[in-house]
């Protein structure tokens, strides 16, 4: 169970990072995910020849999904955007960060699984296959999420300019 700890970790903590924005918050959940994965891996984990990803996604929605239900979430990105911009010189910082902030708002405004579908396809790169797993979802079904989360995103921005 370490090796796979070590490997999904990050990605899973990423998943998480993107939906709380909170780095502590991340780190504390992404620890749940792993410690239910831990006590249930042999009663609820079934190969069915899809990634063993596909079960911690599922069990990280749930996690998040749970703690949104106990408390009202708060977002704060800037120390990320620091450290991702720290190349770059002031204007362009300040571009950027409005750009995700824009991003970011328009994101939250979509629907649960609209978000997850989103996140999973477009920053962690899952296949469809893998994120109908994830999310207990048809592959067509999926589809039709992203392309009605993409059409969201496209019309909160241009409404926002």
């Amino acid at each position: 169970f370490g090796q796979l700890y070590d490997h999904y970790m990050p990605m899973i903590y990423r998943f998480i990072l993107l939906k709380v924005a909170q780095r502590e918050e991340a780190e504390d959940l992404t620890h749940q995910v792993f410690l239910k994965a831990w006590t249930s891996i042999g009663s609820k984990y079934s190969e069915k020849g899809l990634p063993f990803s596909s079960w911690l996604y599922r069990i990280a929605r749930n996690v998040v999904i749970d703690k949104y239900r106990r408390t009202k979430p708060t977002v704060d990105l800037d120390e990320d955007l620091i450290e991702i911009t720290s190349h770059l010189d002031l204007e362009q910082k300040i571009d950027i960060k409005n750009d995700v902030r824009k991003i970011f708002d328009a994101i939250n405004k979509l629907k649960e699984i609209e978000k997850d579908t989103v996140i999973m396809r477009f920053v962690e790169d899952l296949s469809i296959k893998e994120v109908s797993e994830s999310l207990g979802k048809s592959e067509g079904a999926v589809k039709l999420i992203q392309h009605r989360a993409i059409e969201k995103i496209r019309k909160i921005m241009e409404d926002n300019g």
